[in-house]
């Protein structure tokens, strides 16, 4: 990816950030799922009083995704930061999420793009998040 494209997604992420529900814990995610052909699916992380039933914004957006048949993944751009404060955090995946990608997603070549401003971005592998997934067939 182009350096404004990996800009331009992790500004995606910023706004699906909009949508956060967050009460209890008060930190906000929100991901950007690029597919190879080209569609962007959003997710936010949508907490629950039952924290079991909680769900990442990273897991969010490959479930919109894969409810419309979208298999094919090429990166993920994800903000995330408390709502009480301006600065964002690299809001990296957690296990679960990691897992999860680790189904769809090459593990040499999945972008995940993290940051604290479009400006100031990581990018790591899913390989390089995940050395050791778990996988029943995996991705290429």
């Amino acid at each position: 990816m182009k350096p404004t494209d990996v800009q331009k997604l992790f500004e995606e992420a910023l706004e699906a950030r909009q949508n956060s529900y967050c009460p209890y814990s008060g930190f906000a995610v929100g991901a950007a799922l690029l597919a190879q052909n080209g569609d962007i699916f959003y997710g936010c992380n949508i907490e629950n009083s039952s924290y079991g039933a909680t769900i990442c914004a990273e897991r969010s957006a490959f479930s919109g995704a894969i409810s419309q048949g979208v298999r094919a993944f090429s990166a993920i751009a994800i903000a995330g930061g408390y709502t009480k404060e301006e600065t964002l955090v690299p809001a990296y995946p957690c296990g679960i999420c990691r897992q999860v990608m680790s189904e769809f997603c090459a593990p040499k070549t999945f972008q995940i793009i993290l940051g604290t401003s479009p400006e100031e971005l990581q990018i790591h592998t899913l390989e390089e998040i995940l050395p050791y997934g778990f996988s029943l067939s995996p991705v290429p």
